[in-house]
């Protein structure tokens, strides 16, 4: 089984190809601090099987949020409630990683000024984002460093910056959100900048030997909006500074994908693998364990995040690689779960 195969980058070696992607449980304090169902809900997805366990979006500033429930990686407490979290994980087999954010414009905290590239607000009921100046780019660069390096003293394996999902990366990254006049705005270089700043600070304080992800949104479902073509472009020069590429869709405007249908972003990750040559993550409405052979088999990614599927069922691993008659090493707690099979 494609689904059951290791898979290394840089020092990290998963134990299958299963990626547990970043989902907002929006169950932290207001602190923004990590608690017991934390604690929970990511362990029983470690006892689960998955490979890759990426923690959710966590704020690198309070107004980076996208809730006032949503974790933080702004202080020194919210790292000591995250650690006992990702140890306990990677005792049980799984490697962790922590998905990095700030929400820009789409943030809902309850915070008195909201940021983005632009003075252009996500819809007709979202609040007006103060644009941006400078000065706020390089706070919320440094910001972004600092979360990372607390990610380092923690002991995670990877981290995820989030380009995508209409968040503040995203929004300079997409036309539709950016129309600045300055050297952040204009060409895909330009809006491009923010994020190889941020990627540059990264690698002054995360560790070389261990990977860094970027997640995007290579299609904005609108004429004038980012496609994959630019996003290709935009690979290219982050490619320096990433290791692994996770591919999504949509996000920047409320406008929705065309069609939607299991599997339907896995076109575009296929796609950009091919042009960039960096392993990928495909993800978007997978369940199927056949499905994610044909993925995996076909060279279409690398790796396959269940999102939805994984909130069902946290064995989900273990239950693809017993109803696909495939031995596999459940936890030996359970075992006779799986010796009963007959």
């Amino acid at each position: 089984m494609y689904l059951l195969d290791p898979f290394t980058v840089k020092n990290m070696t998963l134990r299958n190809r299963i990626v547990m992607p970043p989902m907002c449980m929006y169950s932290a304090g207001t602190d923004g601090m990590a608690n017991e169902f934390h604690f929970t809900h990511y362990t029983s997805r470690a006892v689960g099987g998955a490979g890759l366990i990426i923690m959710e979006a966590t704020g690198v500033l309070p107004w980076g949020r996208i809730s006032d429930h949503c974790l933080g990686l702004w202080n020194d407490d919210q790292a000591k409630a995250l650690k006992p979290i990702v140890t306990a994980c990677q005792k049980q087999g799984a490697k962790v990683g922590i998905q990095l954010n700030h929400a820009g414009r789409k943030c809902e905290a309850q915070e008195d000024i909201i940021y983005a590239p632009s003075a252009i607000s996500f819809s007709q009921d979202s609040p007006m984002p103060h644009e941006m100046s400078e000065e706020d780019i390089c706070e919320t660069v440094k910001s972004f460093r600092s979360a990372v390096a607390r990610a380092a003293e923690i002991g995670f394996d990877a981290i995820e910056i989030h380009g995508a999902h209409g968040y503040l990366i995203s929004e300079f990254l997409s036309p539709l959100s950016n129309h600045r006049k300055d050297g952040y705005g204009g060409s895909t270089e330009n809006r491009c900048r923010i994020l190889i700043e941020i990627l540059k600070a990264v690698h002054e304080v995360w560790p070389d030997e261990k990977p860094v992800l970027l997640r995007v949104s290579a299609e904005d479902y609108e004429p004038d909006g980012m496609h994959m073509e630019e996003m290709a472009r935009i690979v290219e020069l982050v490619k320096p500074y990433i290791d692994v590429l996770h591919v999504s869709t949509g996000g920047v405007v409320p406008t929705p994908p065309k069609k939607i249908y299991p599997g339907y972003q896995v076109k575009i990750a296929e796609w950009l693998k091919k042009e960039s040559g960096l392993p990928t993550i495909a993800v978007g409405l997978i369940t199927d364990p056949h499905q994610v052979e044909e993925i995996l088999g076909g060279e279409r990614a690398d790796l396959v995040a269940l999102g939805r599927e994984l909130l069902r069922d946290p064995y989900w691993v273990l239950h693809a690689a017993r109803n696909l008659g495939s031995e596999y090493p459940w936890p030996e707690q359970y075992q006779r779960g799986f010796q009963a099979r007959k």
